[in-house]
């Protein structure tokens, strides 16, 4: 049982009524004086009843489940703006293609860049027919564009990122070739649309507004990802890709051109 002994002396120091808890003999302040020379204290503190406990465990519950059904949407983010330019990042895979092909017929665009540098697994740059921007112009050529509308525009160089590094060369081509965009629109696979949206406003800057385009993958259903092999990696991936590139990502280099 807690006592209060209100010790009836005045503290010389201070002037103030002194007072003194005990607690089965042992002051308060002898306790928080701790044992084994100070090494080790005991305190007192609050703590989570178990309607505390059910009520923390109802909010994690509730906000995993909330994050789980609203990560997908905003890594597959589409958001076009008024442009006359599309952009196809050359890696993407036949379903994409189909999508940019139809993309380009059905909206008022007049010209396509397909970037890219050299392919996964390659150690360095050895030429642009060996880019994945020239695998995917020629994949659009195949898919029924024709090829004056198409303009490749490789990366030369290998970077840490591969969407920054395509997005610096296409900013470089424009400079070189005295092009003035103000706008564009970027198609991209899926989840990866956020990354790359952020990437290319990041290389190309505030003078040029970027749009995105993301077609969705047909390996899996965006609104139950968490039910396929594919899904499950595809947004785990980019999500922890996503938060690389917004806190930890800072360019090298300022050019990677030719």
């Amino acid at each position: 049982m807690l006592e209060c002994i209100a010790c009836g002396r005045r503290r010389a120091s201070t002037g103030q009524l002194g007072l003194e808890f005990y607690e089965g003999g042992e002051s308060v302040s002898e306790r928080a004086q701790g044992k084994l020379w100070g090494i080790l204290v005991r305190k007192q503190r609050w703590g989570l009843s178990w309607q505390g406990r059910m009520a923390l465990a109802a909010f994690i519950l509730a906000a995993g489940v909330l994050l789980v059904l609203s990560i997908h949407p905003f890594l597959a983010v589409t958001h076009r703006v008024n442009t006359n330019i599309l952009v196809v990042e050359g890696w993407v895979h036949e379903f994409a293609i189909k999508a940019a092909v139809k993309e380009f017929k059905t909206g008022d665009y007049e010209r396509i860049y397909v970037t890219g540098g050299p392919d996964v697994g390659s150690s360095h740059y050895t030429s642009d027919s060996q880019a994945t921007a020239h695998v995917g112009a020629s994949n659009l050529k195949a898919a029924g564009i024709a090829a004056q509308f198409i303009q490749m525009v490789p990366s030369r160089v290998m970077t840490r990122d591969r969407t920054y590094g395509s997005a610096v060369a296409l900013r470089d081509w424009f400079r070189e070739q005295n092009l003035n965009v103000s706008s564009l629109n970027v198609l991209t696979e899926d989840a990866h649309a956020r990354r790359t949206w952020l990437l290319f406003q990041e290389a190309l800057g505030p003078r040029i507004r970027v749009g995105i385009v993301s077609v969705p993958n047909p390996d899996y259903d965006a609104a139950h990802w968490w039910r396929y092999s594919d899904g499950v990696r595809e947004v785990i991936g980019e999500s922890i890709a996503y938060v690389y590139a917004r806190l930890f990502f800072w360019p090298t280099y300022e050019s990677y051109g030719s």
